[in-house]
């Protein structure tokens, strides 16, 4: 048992730019993609991850500045900080059971796939430990272990599930055939989509503007380079930096907003050739049956709309942060909300005036 909560641990070290591609090509291998071909995907995804990641981090640690400084200009005292996800993880995987959790999700998933519950394979089990976190949690509270994995389980089940509802939005808007999402901030979509249909009501709202109608309105403003150095000179006004600041960040935000479509490409590169040979095998097999790939969220980074969305979250999250009663929070870690972007992304169709509502 110790040794294979070693095995485990030492690949989750690896980080998801390697832990993924690892999945990635052993299910290529086992679906008789060529050897050559599945290494060839899998090294590209890995490169797709890191790059997306360096463009995260570089954007964050652009941007975090220029939000402690609004924060202390308005003068709020909130004394916990948040930690953001990394923090959560940390919490996750100190938990002695945690390596438990790989079998029980990779367990259900092939009982779905098997029993026809689900079309899809999730490739993402770097984030298990969303589950083993949801696992902590139930445990802190009800001291039950079994309740602990029960909760899990079921949020195991929802994630394929909300994947699989997901699928032909992500297909369709991503342009990626075959994938899917089974990231648990999809769970953040359902309460938007009742939103998103009261917003559909009202007729300026019911049309397309995405970021291609956005570039046709307002030309050369609306170009990736354009608008990032905008809204990073925005920030650096609101956050009384100097002139060299504020122009500093502004080409920081147009390099962050004019790499993330180019890294995208990469997902595309990578998973296009995995997803038609997970199709083709399956189909051999299982007739009248698609099978999609589940992943993390980053393939999804060439979208402006979501960008936007994540850059309009800034000052709304601060200002809720600073007026609502008996908060305490100082959203620093997390204040590159992409979680929520994303989950509007879809209940919105991409529509940036109803994702920004």
């Amino acid at each position: 048992m110790e040794i294979l909560q070693n095995s485990v641990n030492f690949l989750l070290s690896l980080g998801a730019a390697i832990f993924v591609p690892i999945i990635i090509i052993i299910a290529g291998l086992m679906v008789k993609m060529k050897f050559k071909d599945a290494v060839s995907s899998g090294i590209t995804l890995g490169v797709a991850f890191t790059g997306m990641s360096m463009l995260i981090n570089f954007m964050t640690t652009a941007i975090t500045p220029a939000a402690e400084a609004m924060a202390k200009t308005i003068g709020v005292s909130l004394p916990i900080t948040d930690g953001g996800w990394t923090t959560m993880s940390t919490i996750s995987w100190s938990w002695p059971l945690a390596f438990v959790m790989f079998p029980l999700v990779v367990g259900i998933n092939i009982l779905m796939l098997i029993f026809n519950q689900s079309q899809t394979f999730n490739a993402d089990l770097w984030n298990v430990w969303g589950k083993i976190f949801t696992a902590v949690a139930v445990h802190y509270i009800t001291g039950s272990v079994l309740l602990a994995f029960l909760f899990a389980g079921v949020q195991t089940v929802f994630e394929l599930k909300a994947a699989d509802f997901h699928q032909h939005r992500v297909e369709q808007m991503s342009g990626i055939p075959g994938v899917t999402i089974t990231h648990r901030m999809i769970f953040l979509a359902a309460p938007m989509y009742p939103l998103d249909w009261l917003l559909r009501k009202i007729p300026a709202l019911n049309r397309s503007f995405n970021a291609a109608d956005l570039r046709a309105k307002v030309g050369i403003f609306a170009e990736n380079h354009v608008l990032g150095f905008i809204l990073g000179v925005l920030f650096g006004v609101l956050a009384r930096f100097s002139i060299a600041d504020t122009l500093l960040l502004g080409v920081e935000a147009a390099a962050a907003l004019t790499l993330f479509p180019v890294i995208s490409k990469y997902f595309m590169q990578a998973l296009e050739p995995i997803s038609n040979a997970i199709s083709e095998y399956m189909q051999k097999r299982f007739e009248d049956r698609q099978l999609w790939v589940g992943l993390d969220w980053p393939f999804l980074g060439g979208a402006n709309e979501i960008w936007l969305a994540v850059i309009w979250t800034v000052p709304v999250t601060l200002g809720f942060a600073f007026i609502l009663p008996g908060n305490e929070i100082l959203p620093f870690a997390g204040i590159i909300n992409i979680a929520i972007a994303v989950a509007a992304y879809f209940a919105s169709k991409g529509n940036i005036i109803r994702m920004l509502i």
